[in-house]
């Protein structure tokens, strides 16, 4: 309930009238059913701008930190995540990814609309980066579509580090729904899984424009911003 008001009530209609936002291809998202939606990730806003183009409701997973904040800014913080379709995912220990998976099977197998981006982290140039093999696993066990979204321009509307967006039209294009019934009952195999990442990736790369780097954008980041090696005990 709270999601729809924030939708059509409180968010969506003042962030359409603000930005504009230009959708193509809506037509590609099926009107039922299990629907994977596999974007590129550029902005903190990608994960409002898009659920709100579509009529459906899309589930994005969140970090739990998100929804356990305390005092009145918690409380906000957790409405308008809640609100805005996200679920919380405990990224301790190493368990983010199987986390991830089982929620959104379980909201595929329930008929939903489960959002993924399989850079798993955003962009730290604008350039689209190797996919994580999560989005194929979720494709095979479920055999849900995958409808690929390319956000056109977020990096310019919300900039990363940047707080509140600037007042740019947002862009958003999507594409034909991706089917891989071709590799049923072969979830767990990782040469098909990345294969079937690889295509995802493809889609991703001719809808958006974007060049692609064979590397993960979580190492590239790391790179750029490398961490104080720890003290070795002795």
């Amino acid at each position: 309930m709270l999601y729809w008001v924030l939708k059509y009530i409180v968010l969506g209609p003042w962030l359409k009238l603000i930005f504009r936002p230009k959708v193509e291809g809506l037509e590609h998202v099926p009107a039922e059913g299990p629907v994977i939606i596999a974007s590129n990730h550029l902005s903190f806003a990608d994960s409002i701008f898009m659920p709100l183009s579509v009529r459906r409701r899309v589930t994005f997973p969140a970090k739990s930190e998100y929804f356990t904040g305390k005092g009145l800014k918690g409380w906000l913080t957790k409405l308008f995540f809640a609100g805005t379709g996200q679920v919380p995912i405990d990224r301790s220990g190493g368990k983010a990814a199987r986390a991830a998976l089982e929620v959104g099977l379980k909201i595929l197998r329930e008929g939903g609309i489960f959002g993924i981006y399989p850079e798993g982290t955003r962009s730290p140039d604008g350039r689209l980066y190797r996919g994580k093999t999560g989005v194929a696993r979720l494709a095979l066990e479920s055999g849900a579509p995958v409808v690929p979204v390319a956000m056109m321009n977020m990096d310019k509307v919300q900039p990363i580090g940047q707080r509140l967006p600037n007042l740019k039209r947002v862009h958003i294009k999507f594409g034909p729904p991706l089917g891989f019934s071709r590799y049923a009952g072969m979830s767990g195999d990782r040469f098909i899984e990345r294969a079937v990442t690889d295509e995802i990736m493809y889609e991703l790369m001719v809808l958006s424009g974007r060049e692609y780097i064979d590397m993960y954008a979580q190492k590239v980041k790391s790179a750029a911003d490398p961490k104080p090696a720890e003290p070795v005990a002795v």
